[in-house]
């Protein structure tokens, strides 16, 4: 019988909201190479728009906006 494993390649990655300024960690699934989501900040819990980047173990870029 053969078992296939999949690992999550997730990395923490800090975020400073907009809106309160608060800092908060995320953990990014770095297997998708281009992502867009909503977050809400750990803070002031208004929805933040993340647009990243990433590769493989990496985060390469991340843009967090108000709207």
């Amino acid at each position: 019988m053969r078992y296939s494993v999949a690992f999550l390649m997730e990395e923490p990655y800090t975020i400073e909201c907009p809106f309160c300024g608060a800092a908060f960690e995320l953990l990014i699934d770095t297997s998708i190479p281009e992502q867009e989501f909503v977050s809400d900040c750990e803070n002031c819990c208004r929805p933040l728009h993340l647009s990243i980047q990433a590769e493989p173990g990496m985060v390469s870029s991340v843009q967090v906006d108000s709207g």
